[in-house]
């Protein structure tokens, strides 16, 4: 299902038009500038703004990435370690053509693109030292794995 199928299909009772009880909405994260937070996952990731404002006494933006959600909170991160989070997995369409526009932008690359069953991914640390793992899932992966990733079977 496309995204603005799920979109189109939501419903108060049935988040996205699925019949699952449960799913992971958002992350949300501290961001010590926010505006250098939206810049990167716009620029990287076509991340759109869907709300602006004040929550909790701070400002709140929700981006939406895809389907997917990411919360920014303007308040320097308390703790620059991780906790239990280890990174956020940014899945995309086009992996070299990512790599590549970022090494040339300067952006600090952890690694190269490590290559697996057609796909791949590379590691790079966003705003506040967020470590993303960018990734494109390949052909070859398991059929689970492909349903789970929103591939179908990968026949």
């Amino acid at each position: 299902m496309t995204a603005a199928a799920i979109s189109a299909t939501h419903s108060p009772e049935h988040p996205y038009g699925l019949t699952d009880r449960y799913h992971l909405q958002h992350i949300h994260l501290f961001a010590s500038n926010i505006e250098e937070t939206m810049a990167f996952y716009t620029k990287w990731f076509d991340a759109r703004i869907a709300w602006d404002g004040d929550y909790g006494g701070a400002r709140n933006v929700f981006m939406k990435i895809g389907i997917g959600a990411i919360h920014l909170y303007e308040q320097s991160p308390r703790d620059l370690g991780r906790n239990a989070v280890h990174h956020l997995g940014m899945q995309v369409v086009g992996l070299r053509d990512v790599y590549d526009r970022m090494q040339a932008a300067g952006v600090e690359l952890l690694n190269p693109i490590r290559e697996h069953d057609g796909g791949g991914y590379f590691m790079v640390k966003a705003p506040d030292d967020v470590l993303l793992e960018v990734f494109e899932a390949g052909k070859g992966r398991d059929p689970r794995v492909l349903e789970y990733y929103g591939l179908g079977s990968g026949e």
